[in-house]
């Protein structure tokens, strides 16, 4: 009975403080929030938050979701991208597009497994965790959802990274030659294994794009299709 009455309290206070948030954000009063209740507040911040990692899973972990788009493909690891300019005029240019396309490819095929651990994490959201997104500033989300997901999506994510990579001799010529180069401290150690390297960008990315789909939903609530965040988000407008 009292864990009912705490879950109860906690989910009371968890809508109030994004109801509150809203009002503040929109320099909207309580009361031009009539018929917003606690409830309604703390599932539209959870929509908006689900829908953005379905968007974001969707974008990316598809064919070209990191490959086509520039502010996410994942290029070779530090100097290594300017190396490959040389090595390009040595007849080299077939394998290093080689290593970069299934370098993404890689990232492509893991972001899918990551959507259930992702949405998980919303639903398990508490007061604290709102307010850290509500006053957290513009990477608010990106560092939501990497503080709760990162070391169990890394752990996800690294043998299917492995799998697509297995599939280029180069990479294991790469793992071989960065890790030599670590030692002399010519690349950093989370650069020197090409599967890490590409676990670590993949999450990167998609942390990026569920927070610029979480800006895009709640500027726009009603393209969204979502009648309460039309409802919360689309009031005084």
């Amino acid at each position: 009975m009292r864990r009912r009455e705490f879950n109860q309290a906690g989910a009371g206070a968890f809508g109030a403080l994004v109801l509150a948030a809203i009002s503040q954000a929109h320099a909207l009063s309580l009361g031009e929030l009539t018929g917003v209740t606690n409830t309604d507040a703390g599932n539209g911040l959870k929509t908006i938050l689900e829908k953005g990692v379905t968007a974001a899973v969707a974008s990316l972990g598809k064919p070209d979701g990191f490959l086509g788009n520039p502010k996410v493909r994942i290029p070779l690891p530090g100097y290594l991208e300017d190396v490959s300019k040389l090595l390009r005029n040595f007849g080299q240019s077939k394998r290093i597009d080689e290593l970069i396309t299934a370098i993404n490819r890689a990232a492509e095929a893991a972001v899918p497994l990551g959507k259930n651990l992702l949405l998980e994490a919303v639903r398990r959201m508490n007061v604290d965790d709102a307010k850290q997104i509500l006053s957290g500033g513009d990477n608010a989300v990106t560092t939501f959802f990497a503080g709760k997901t990162r070391l169990p999506l890394s752990e996800k994510f690294l043998p299917i990274v492995n799998q697509m990579t297995e599939k280029v001799a180069l990479a294991a010529k790469y793992n071989d030659f960065a890790g030599k180069a670590a030692g002399f401290g010519l690349v950093k150690p989370a650069d020197a294994n090409l599967q890490q390297y590409i676990t670590g960008k993949a999450l990167d990315g998609l942390y990026l794009i569920i927070g610029d789909e979480e800006k895009k939903i709640r500027q726009d609530p009603a393209a969204s299709a979502s009648a309460i965040l039309r409802k919360i988000f689309g009031a005084g407008r």
